[in-house]
């Protein structure tokens, strides 16, 4: 632990399933690169699709390659602009996740489920893992010392895999929390029963230092 991990900031994005792709964009539609992304074989798309809700949408960027089923990733700060129920889920848990509808180019698709706040995690390859003393599944708690906002964001869940680039994903809420900028690391730490973190101080030193 204490071995610096790169930030990305996910932006609000889709993954469209095939048959949702070809409704939006044509029949035998294929999906255009525009770059790839960090993780090995991901890709941003040329495509953009609107996601509609009763207040309002957005166009947002779809990303490669198709999935087996549609996924709406937005921050909580979207869902309530645009009025739709985001709950905060791992990628792929989409069962009784917020609606929206969908329109393309070709088509409209009214999605029942699918829209989610992604909750924050870490991607990482088994040899890195074993480096940061993690294991896949694991929920750790992670540091960003940034500017004057640093904090210890709980709750960050471990994927490994060896098809992963190493590095920890959060959303626009939580990168605006800590008013990051540019390249940015954070750390795994150790939580004490208190829930702070292992900073070396004792709970005297901490109470000494507090204002009455």
């Amino acid at each position: 632990m204490g071995q610096n991990i790169l930030i990305e900031i996910s932006a609000r994005h889709i993954h469209l399933s095939k048959e949702h792709l070809e409704i939006l964009f044509g029949e035998g539609y294929e999906l255009t690169v525009k770059k790839m992304l960090s993780q090995p074989g991901q890709f941003a798309c040329e495509e953009r699709v609107s996601v509609i809700g009763p207040k309002g949408k957005f166009s947002m960027s779809v990303l490669g390659p198709v999935r087996e089923r549609t996924q709406v990733e937005i921050s909580l700060t979207d869902a309530r602009t645009i009025g739709v129920s985001a709950p905060i889920r791992e990628s792929g848990d989409v069962e009784g996740s917020g609606s929206c509808v969908l329109e393309g180019p070709r088509g409209t698709v009214i999605l029942k489920e699918g829209v989610i706040a992604a909750k924050r995690h870490i991607h990482t390859t088994p040899e890195d893992a074993k480096r940061l003393g993690v294991t896949d599944r694991e929920t750790v708690a992670f540091e960003v010392n940034i500017n004057d906002r640093s904090l210890i964001f709980k709750d960050m869940v471990v994927r490994v895999s060896e098809h992963y680039s190493t590095a920890a994903h959060i959303d626009t809420d939580e990168a605006n929390a800590v008013a990051m900028s540019g390249t940015v690391y954070g750390t795994i730490v150790k939580l004490r029963g208190n829930g702070l973190a292992d900073s070396g101080l004792t709970d005297s030193d901490l109470a000494d230092s507090s204002i009455a």
